[in-house]
């Protein structure tokens, strides 16, 4: 009987949270808790471990991490919006990726939420809308996760992140340039 009444509950909760894009279920485990976000018109399946976050999909949904060559196809063609959330003193002293937009990690979840006039105003690039893809980075793509995860929390459903960060992205470039 307590199974059965579960089931329709259950039910139900996926009807009412049907209309909005993501379901988060957090089941607490023995040393870490998983966060399984099941956007419906997809089937797209975020896990997070507190330490690694993984995409799993039934469909030809993009990965989570861009390589070097996918951003730069990402840059070339302007599909996506480029975030870097290092501080504004890093750019200055290492550089930046070009055509990236500059939005500190701690600025990152308040700047997801202005309107796209106050976005443009503060960053000086064009704000992503919910459904346009997103890459973040950083230094070495641990910023860049963190971005990730406050980006999905507020209703992002194309964001991905670049782990190599400007630590790739100034090696492969001079790289490049040397040839």
């Amino acid at each position: 009987m307590a199974l059965n009444v579960c089931s329709r509950l259950t039910r139900t909760v996926v009807r009412v949270l049907a209309s909005t894009s993501a379901i988060p279920v957090t089941r607490p485990l023995t040393t870490s808790s998983w966060t399984h976000l099941r956007y419906l018109n997809n089937i797209r399946i975020i896990r997070y471990d507190g330490t690694t976050l993984r995409n799993f999909s039934s469909s030809s949904q993009p990965s989570i991490d861009v390589s070097y060559e996918q951003l730069k196809k990402l840059l070339v063609s302007g599909s996506s919006v480029v975030i870097d959330v290092r501080e504004p003193w890093e750019l200055r002293e290492y550089g930046n990726i070009q055509g990236s937009i500059n939005v500190p990690l701690g600025q990152v979840n308040g700047a997801l939420q202005l309107t796209p006039d106050e976005f443009k105003e503060k960053y000086g690039g064009e704000m992503p809308s919910k459904s346009q893809n997103l890459v973040f980075s950083c230094l070495a793509g641990v910023r860049s996760k963190h971005a990730l995860e406050s980006a999905v929390s507020l209703g992002y459903t194309k964001v991905q992140h670049f782990p190599g960060g400007w630590q790739e992205w100034a090696e492969r470039e001079l790289i490049q340039t040397k040839k």
